[in-house]
C-alpha cells in the first residue's frame, strides 16, 4: 500500500469550487443549507479505509467504513456504516436486517441511486436517493461515536461531522430512516 498525499491543513469551510465536481459542491450546499458544521481534510484519491489512517490523525476521529450492499436479486440496497477496523461478516448483518445472501452492490447501482462511484461511498449520497431505494444501516458502535468521518461524494476529501447532526438534521432532510445493528 502506498501512502496517499494529505494536505494536513484542517479546513472549516467549503473548498473553492474551481476544479471540484458539481456533486461535491452540492454536498457542501446541502450541509450549509442545513446549518451542519464540518471540518475538512483534502487528500489524494483514497480507495480504501486503510488509505485514510493519516487523515484520521488530522481530523482526530476514527473514520467509519461505508459499504454499499444488495440482496441476491438486486432489488434491495443497503448502505452500511460500521467501524473501519471491524471485520464485516455478511451473516451477522443478514439476520438483523432479514435479508439473506447479501453482497457488494455494483458501481452502476451506486451511481444510479447515490450518484457516487466505488471508493467514494458516503452517507451524504443519501441526499441523491429521492426514490428511497437505499436503506441505511448503522452499526451501534458507529452510531454512538460523537463524530462521523465521510466523503463529500468524492474520495479526495474527508469530512468530520457530528453524528447527531447526521441523524437529527441530515437524515430527516433526506427522508431516510435508519436501523441500528450490532456487528
Amino acid at each position: 500500500m502506498s501512502e496517499i498525499y494529505i494536505d494536513k491543513t484542517l479546513y472549516f469551510s467549503r473548498p473553492d469550487p474551481a476544479g471540484r465536481l458539481e456533486k461535491e459542491i452540492e454536498a457542501y450546499n446541502i450541509l450549509e443549507k442545513l446549518g451542519i458544521q464540518f471540518e475538512r481534510v483534502d487528500h489524494g484519491e483514497a480507495s480504501s479505509i486503510e488509505d485514510l489512517k493519516s487523515v484520521e490523525d488530522v481530523l482526530g476521529i476514527k473514520i467509519c467504513k461505508n459499504l454499499f450492499l444488495c440482496n441476491a436479486s438486486r432489488t434491495k440496497f443497503y448502505l452500511l456504516l460500521m467501524p473501519g477496523d471491524k471485520k464485516f461478516l455478511t451473516k451477522n448483518l443478514s439476520k438483523q436486517i432479514e435479508s439473506s445472501r447479501l453482497s457488494f452492490a455494483e458501481g452502476d447501482h451506486m451511481e444510479k441511486y447515490l450518484k457516487i462511484t466505488p471508493g467514494s461511498v458516503s452517507i451524504l449520497g443519501l441526499m441523491n436517493d429521492a426514490q428511497m431505494a437505499v436503506s441505511l444501516v448503522i452499526d451501534r458502535e458507529t452510531a454512538e461515536q460523537e463524530y462521523l468521518g465521510c466523503h463529500p461524494l468524492i474520495n479526495t476529501s474527508t469530512l468530520k461531522i457530528k453524528t447527531s447532526d447526521i441523524i437529527n438534521v441530515f437524515l430527516p432532510y433526506t427522508g431516510h430512516d435508519y436501523k441500528i445493528v450490532d456487528l
